[in-house]
Parts: C-alpha cells; sequence; structure tokens
C-alpha cells in the first residue's frame, strides 16, 4: 500500500526537503539549468527542477522544485509571468509613447526567436498588463504581466518597431511566475547557510523559512479534497470517482486541479472529466500522482 504524505505543517526537514519548494532569487550569470544543479548538490536530493527557464543574464523569480516535486512542473508551467524590463530606444522616444506602448496590452501575434526550445511558427500570447514605469532619456522602464510562453526580449523589438525608433531588451528581471512573487525571495546563500544550520545544530527553522512544502507550488489551481482511502487508491494509479470526493472548488472541464486528503496533503494533479456532485462515475483524470 502507497504510504500518504503528513499534512504539509508537521513535517520534518528531510520530508519537507524531499518534497519542497524554493522561491529562488536567481542571479545573474548561471543558466536556469545549472542553477537547478546546485540547488539538487547543496539539498541532496536526487533532483531539482525550475519552474519556467530564464537566460543567463536575467535575475529574479526562479521556483525551484524539490524531489518529488519535479512532478508539479505542469502547474507552475501554466501560469501567468510578471517582469520589470528595460526597453532600450535606439532614438529619441516620441511623445505618444506610452498610448502606443499600451497598444501591446491583450493579444498579440509572436513568432519564437531562433534560439529558442520551440518550434518558430507564429502564435498569439496574451499581454495582461503593460505599464510604462518611468522614461529616463533612451530607456523606459517596463511593467509587465503575460501569459505563460511571451518572449519579452521579441515584445520589445515589436514595441521599438511601433514606436518607430526601434528598440532592444536591455536588463531584465521576473518579479513574478503564479503563484509566487518577489516578496519573499531567498537566494542560493540563504539556502546554503540554512542547510547548514540545520545539520550542524539541528535547528531547522530558517530552513522552513527558505524551503517551503510543494503544496504551495499549487495555491493558484482549484482544489478538490478527496477522502484517505480514496487517496490510497489514486496513489496506486486509480482515478478520482464521486464518491470519493468530500469538497470540490468550482472548476471547468478540462482545467488543471490539485486534488488532496483531508489532512492537506496533495495527492495528485488532473483533469477535471465529470461533476463531483455527482452519485458516481470518474470526477478527475490523472496526469501525475505526487506519492
Amino acid at each position: 500500500m502507497s504510504e500518504l504524505r503528513a499534512p504539509p505543517d508537521d513535517r520534518d526537514p528531510d520530508a519537507l526537503i524531499e518534497f519542497g519548494v524554493l522561491n529562488l532569487d536567481k542571479p545573474p550569470g548561471p543558466s536556469a539549468h545549472q542553477v537547478s544543479a546546485w540547488v539538487r548538490d547543496l539539498t541532496g536530493v536526487e533532483k531539482a527542477a525550475h519552474a519556467g527557464t530564464l537566460d543567463p543574464k536575467v535575475t529574479g523569480c526562479l521556483p525551484e522544485l524539490l524531489g518529488s516535486a519535479t512532478r508539479l512542473a505542469p502547474a507552475l508551467l501554466e501560469g501567468a509571468k510578471s517582469y520589470v524590463a528595460v526597453l532600450e530606444l535606439h532614438d529619441d522616444p516620441p511623445t505618444e509613447l506610452e498610448s502606443i506602448v499600451g497598444e501591446f496590452e491583450g493579444e498579440i501575434y509572436q513568432k519564437p526567436p531562433k534560439k529558442s526550445a520551440v518550434a518558430r511558427r507564429l502564435r498569439t500570447r496574451t499581454v495582461y498588463d503593460l505599464d510604462v514605469l518611468e522614461i529616463e532619456g533612451r530607456q523606459v522602464l517596463l511593467n509587465i504581466r503575460c501569459e505563460s510562453g511571451t518572449y519579452v526580449r521579441k515584445l520589445c523589438h515589436d514595441i521599438g518597431l511601433a514606436l518607430g525608433t526601434g528598440a532592444h531588451m536591455g536588463d531584465l528581471r521576473r518579479t513574478g511566475t503564479d503563484p509566487f512573487d518577489d516578496t519573499d525571495l531567498a537566494t542560493l546563500y540563504d539556502l546554503a547557510d540554512a542547510l547548514a544550520v540545520w545539520r550542524e545544530d539541528g535547528d531547522a527553522s530558517w530552513l522552513r523559512e527558505v524551503v517551503h512544502p510543494a503544496e504551495r507550488a499549487l495555491t493558484h489551481l482549484p482544489r478538490v479534497t478527496i477522502a484517505r482511502t480514496a487517496a490510497t487508491s489514486v496513489a496506486e494509479g486509480a482515478p478520482v470517482y464521486a464518491p470519493g470526493v468530500i469538497d470540490a472548488e468550482n472548476a471547468t472541464e478540462d482545467e488543471l486541479i490539485a486534488c488532496y486528503t483531508p489532512n492537506g496533503a496533495a495527492i495528485c494533479l488532473g483533469r477535471l472529466v465529470g461533476d463531483p456532485d455527482a452519485a458516481k462515475g470518474e470526477v478527475v483524470n490523472l496526469e501525475r500522482v505526487l506519492v
């Protein structure tokens, strides 16, 4: 029989690290892949993975999934991203700059750049918010909140074309990736020091401020609570059936959702395929079992 996890707040440090998430402040220089390797080696987990890549020069919010929490990656890849970017104009800014920049809010067309991991074909992405924070000479500070998969470098290039000045992206910092933001970022130094204090003195209080239960990475998804007996079956690969559902938040059909045991431990990710209030039938089709 599969073993279900303890409540998130009751896990010992080893269990926390094995199914944890770190809201990391990525430094400039290393690739996101290299940062994940450092996190893996520091914590001693078998594997670690970042949620949404950042180029080497880019800094900011890079959630790191530890151990078996790497199975949660699909949940984070679907969330919105937030950035602060410097738009470097190639000529003096026009007086109508802010109104032209505002036209890039909403659905836009983008073709991924040559150096990308996806096919270079025209696609749409949604820019939820695009604000001009400051203008100094030929530099424009932008605040951007956009759909995952939006290329900010390409967005800056296209804004430059619309302005008639030409432009490229300068410095870029990611300030958030749902459900994480930059209010409680931890550095690699914080992680190394917190681990050292715990391993040397047995004090895990700092570690708990740096590494969080992996369930934190799921707070932006609709939530379904299932009975412990149903969770045991799910842990062995069975779908979620209606009789095992205790409570369900509103979710649309085929939407990615997270299922929990009554003690708050995440059990699986899946897609809603049936009515949670029905007397029988499949409710959640599994995508990732988390235990």
